[in-house]
């Protein structure tokens, strides 16, 4: 059984199997399955009562043989150094796999935000960046947000970086706001290079989108702009169900993105949408719909409730919904998994869309950042599809067999092995 190993062992699961599935070589191996640095810092912050609190945090770089290594920060009050370290890895394929020339890294900060107030929160971002500002830059390591982190917190982070190293450097880090240097088509970023990835699938198995309909698990960011953007992309598909942290709705005549959004703003919850009925997550997840969207948290789709799964295609906006026992589950029985570090990997392409904008000081317009995000998404897509009939295996492996080969060839290149 696979479903409760940590983060970090289901990384080095699935890397062996895609090494495996390749033959690559053993030294090339040995070289991917440890992080390059691991930094953990100990942050005193001077709290609003006067008291000081030390937090840990986390800096986890995986490998830069292709780049700059790139990767959020999370402030979490579970984060560990083991799921740092996990998402620090699949940063180096998402990378790699849209083939953007850099490696992954991660990192974290063991705090709720949700107890500190603005002052602390600045405060802690600030101090952070003080622990880890010789192990990152545009040319080193480039942070952004994750989990419980915002824009305003990569602002404070971007300045602090500047008072370290005494001069300007919007480069250090992304997802920043707009008049600090911050790309246009960040915001949606997520879900629309996902819409090109589910328009490439869709076209692969037949499945005529315009009359798709979608349930999507999750009602953040990249939960409210799928919800948005699939009827936008597909005019005639229908999302008929989706869900947040406290239920769910279905409606077979479709919802209403604008309304159901003003309802959530009233009532705190998609749940008692004029027009729908309540259903549980798990209801969702196993509905007869053509395409599911999870993008929600980890581990929704295991090998409990896959063969229940009636979806043609699984678009994974979340990052690792899927358990490796559901991924067997679904390839034997031709569900259409298109995986989260190709899927989501709109967000990072735009981070690095917005680093090229710091680095050369020239900023474009929405229409080409979605463009360029455009292109970027439908090559990968392609490139992991092919990929895939190749080996025989499931878009998982085959994007994992991309990746893991660009990263083994730069560092074949540079004489590391």
């Amino acid at each position: 059984m696979t479903e409760n190993l940590d983060p970090f062992e289901i990384a080095v699961k699935q890397l062996n199997r895609a090494a495996k599935i390749m033959n690559l070589d053993k030294q090339a191996l040995a070289l991917l399955s440890e992080p390059q640095r691991i930094l953990q810092v100990r942050i005193p912050v001077r709290m609003d009562d006067g008291s000081t609190q030390v937090f840990t945090g986390f800096r986890v770089r995986y490998n830069n043989a292709r780049g700059p290594t790139k990767g959020g920060i999370r402030f979490h009050p579970q984060e560990t150094l083991s799921t740092v370290k996990a998402l620090s890895a699949w940063m180096t394929w998402k990378t790699a796999v849209t083939d953007l020339p850099y490696g992954g890294s991660k990192g974290g900060v063991i705090c709720d935000t949700k107890k500190l107030s603005t002052g602390e929160l600045e405060r802690l971002s600030r101090g952070y960046i003080r622990a880890i500002a010789d192990s990152i830059g545009p040319e080193i390591d480039v942070p952004a947000p994750d989990v419980y982190t915002t824009p305003q917190i990569m602002a404070w982070m971007m300045d602090e970086y500047e008072n370290v190293v005494r001069h300007s450097a919007p480069g250090v880090i992304t997802g920043k706001p707009l008049d600090l240097g911050g790309s246009l088509g960040r915001g949606d970023a997520t879900a629309k290079g996902g819409m090109y990835v589910l328009r490439e699938g869709a076209r692969k198995i037949g499945l005529d989108m315009k009359k798709a309909t979608v349930a999507v698990q999750g009602f953040g960011n990249a939960g409210q702009f799928a919800h948005k953007l699939v009827t936008e992309h597909f005019p005639g598909s229908k999302v008929v169900a989706i869900s947040d942290t406290k239920g769910g709705i279905y409606s077979e005549n479709g919802i209403d993105y604008e309304k159901l959004l003003e309802h959530k703003k009233k009532t705190g919850t998609v749940q008692g949408f004029p027009g729908s009925k309540n259903i549980t997550n798990e209801d969702l997840l196993e509905l007869k719909v053509d395409v599911l969207i999870p993008a929600a948290i980890e581990n929704q789709l295991t090998g409990a409730n896959a063969s229940k799964v009636k979806a043609k295609v699984i678009l994974e906006l979340a990052n690792g919904p899927t358990t490796p026992d559901a991924d067997e589950i679904f390839f034997k029985n031709k569900v259409l998994v298109l995986p989260d570090f190709l899927a989501n990997s709109g967000g990072v392409t735009v981070s690095y869309f917005e680093w090229v904008q710091n680095v050369g000081g020239y900023y474009w317009t929405q229409e080409e950042v979605y463009e360029k995000l455009d292109k970027k998404m439908t090559q990968a897509a392609n490139d992991v599809l092919a990929m895939a009939d190749k080996y025989k295996v499931d878009p998982r492996m085959g994007a994992y067999i991309i990746s893991v080969k660009r990263v083994a060839d730069a560092m074949k290149s540079r004489g590391w092995y």
